[in-house]
């Protein structure tokens, strides 16, 4: 089930007191509410003083990874991303282990499109300009063929759901 990216911050001088301290952040707003947000939390900490904070919880990412220390504009760039491309983003984030400018680049250059299987993929670029004859169909083996171009490198592969592979062409 996916949800709008957000993450929760918590004031660390409250935390280290031991006394939970936070809210959650809704990272899909303007950079300046966001830091406006964590700014009015730390002003409401039950300990005086507080200046820093951490990101302790987060949703809505996929299966990209939030840093507790993640600065709040790579969060950002991480959640427009992710609110661009939909869940699909957070897993390419994940397979590019949280490098946005690959992630991007697959995106926008390598995309191939969402498919119930890779031998469905791979039966769909094999028939593209060409008819294949029935005598012959039979003796094609498309799940063999896309999963030799997986690893081959031509290609690879996030899968978001059962029977929803994505495909990207290997840059």
């Amino acid at each position: 089930m996916y949800t709008e990216p957000r993450v929760y911050v918590s004031d660390l001088a409250a935390y280290n007191s031991g006394v939970l301290h936070g809210c959650w952040i809704d990272v899909t707003q303007d950079l300046v509410d966001i830091q406006s947000e964590i700014q009015n939390l730390l002003k409401k900490s039950p300990v005086e003083s507080a200046e820093e904070y951490a990101i302790h919880d987060y949703e809505g990412f996929g299966d990209c990874l939030v840093n507790e220390y993640s600065s709040i504009l790579y969060v950002k760039e991480l959640a427009s991303f992710i609110g661009e491309h939909g869940e699909v983003a957070g897993s390419v984030l994940s397979y590019f282990g949280g490098t946005l400018s690959d992630a991007k680049m697959a995106m926008e250059e390598g995309y191939s499109g969402c498919y119930e299987s890779l031998a469905d993929f791979a039966e769909e670029i094999t028939s593209q300009g060409v008819e294949v004859p029935e005598s012959l169909a039979m003796y094609l083996d498309y799940e063999r063929m896309g999963r030799d171009m997986e690893l081959s490198g031509d290609i690879f592969t996030v899968q978001t759901a059962y029977n929803e592979v994505h495909v990207f062409w290997a840059n």
